[in-house]
């Protein structure tokens, strides 16, 4: 096999030579795009409070409609990417899920805007795609890191749309337009933005580094039955539960910290936005350093200790979201936030450092159970900001406690590579040019 064919063992983050190279561009930059779509809502939800008078069950219930079809998508979009390949995938869950981004300013009523934000979830499927895309493109010895740097940087996204979607929002308002209105004009932007996308991904990548599924025999090469059999392994629902508590809490946070920095702290909707793309910013480098950290500890002490690397991050970001919970001042709650947002994105990248070696023959699925299982907990959380009678502090205080102990569940669970054969070995990352 030619070595442009094989998967890279060599991560070289500033060269895009190359189709494994140039995927790993393209599908970390169409993650951070769904991000524009999936949560360009979010910084703005103060208006549209606001404008459609909603009440804080009913913000609670969008929080939880907008992870919610996620669920169920990430497990269909890991079967498609076994079966149709990512490239595929991708390109359709692009043109699809930029529909209801288009239309969302449509919705004059709680009833439709809770119905469009149910159907703009299904762009977070789009995370299992990068992580699976990423996981064809790289040997074994850099998956973790490599899956962390796409997943990290397209969790950029989010903290990006929180800083740039009011900024669009109050340009527009500045040309003359409402309030009402300008939120609504402003979701075209994250909508072009993915038709885009598609075409890039369309164009520019490959399946695998040796060509398409369909151009490799890649569909008739495999059984069309899904191994269920992975439902009975411990190790892929104790991932699940870490996730829950790591991305789950980081798209939590995604959806209320600009409400929350608002009423908790008075601030405007500019400025909360702001802050909260702060916490999304610290994805430039915390996720990935979650995966580098995983890959070297691997190399060092084995699947064991890449398992006790994530019970302690979940275990630290917990008692990290407590802090922040009983923040008595905004500078705290600040400090507090990138202290536990460090830790929860590192479990991100720590989880995914361990999720491709769990079964190497259905990566795919079980990376739509784990990446499903995120959004599990984004929904769970939803609904302690529901309630009426529990404040968004001790939402998040319950939530550090439920982190916590998860980071025990993940201490005592034992994770080894199902393949005996394959080895852990050294990470090779390099930024030379």
């Amino acid at each position: 096999m030619n070595l442009d064919q094989k998967p890279l063992q060599k991560l070289n983050i500033f060269s895009a030579k190359g189709v494994q190279m140039k995927t790993f561009h393209i599908t970390w930059l169409m993650f951070f795009v769904c991000f524009f779509g999936w949560f360009g809502l979010a910084p703005l939800m103060p208006t549209i409070r606001a404008e459609l008078g909603l009440s804080k069950a009913q913000v609670g219930n969008i929080i939880i409609a907008s992870v919610t079809a996620t669920i169920i998508a990430r497990l269909i979009i890991g079967k498609l990417c076994d079966y149709w390949g990512p490239r595929k995938s991708a390109t359709l869950l692009l043109i699809i899920g930029s529909i209801p981004v288009f239309l969302v300013g449509l919705a004059h009523s709680y009833e439709t805007f809770l119905l469009f934000r149910l159907a703009i979830g299904v762009i977070g499927a789009s995370f299992v795609i990068t992580q699976y895309h990423t996981s064809m493109m790289f040997a074994a010895n850099i998956k973790g890191t490599a899956n962390a740097v796409t997943g990290g940087w397209g969790n950029l996204g989010g903290g990006i749309t929180n800083m740039v979607m009011p900024l669009v929002f109050a340009t527009i308002v500045g040309f003359g337009y409402t309030s009402a209105e300008a939120w609504r004009y402003a979701m075209i932007l994250p909508g072009v933005m993915m038709l885009g996308a598609a075409v890039l991904y369309w164009k520019y990548t490959k399946d695998t580094p040796q060509g398409n599924f369909d151009e490799i025999k890649h569909v008739t090469a495999k059984s069309s039955k899904t191994d269920w059999t992975v439902l009975a392994d411990w190790r892929v629902w104790a991932l699940t539960l870490a996730y829950a508590m790591c991305f789950g809490m980081e798209i939590t946070f995604d959806n209320v910290a600009s409400l929350h920095f608002v009423d908790a702290f008075g601030l405007s909707q500019s400025s909360a936005g702001f802050w909260a793309g702060i916490f999304g910013f610290m994805n430039i480098f915390a996720r990935a350093l979650g995966g580098i950290v995983s890959d070297k500890v691997g190399l060092k002490f084995g699947m064991k200790g890449k398992g006790m690397l994530l019970a302690l991050m979940l275990l630290l970001e917990g008692f990290g979201i407590i802090l922040f919970a009983q923040s008595g001042s905004f500078v705290i709650a600040i400090v507090s936030m990138l202290s536990f947002a460090l830790f929860l994105k590192m479990s991100n990248g720590a989880t995914y450092g361990i999720v491709p070696f769990v079964d190497e023959k259905n990566v795919g699925l079980v990376s739509g159970i784990v990446g499903a299982g995120g959004n599990l907990g984004g929904m769970v959380f939803g609904f302690l900001f529901k309630s009426e009678s529990i404040t968004y502090v001790q939402a998040f205080e319950y939530i550090g406690i439920m982190a916590i102990a998860v980071s025990i569940i993940i201490f005592i669970t034992k994770f080894t590579i199902k393949n005996a054969d394959e080895k852990l070995v050294s990470p090779d990352l390099s930024f030379n040019r």
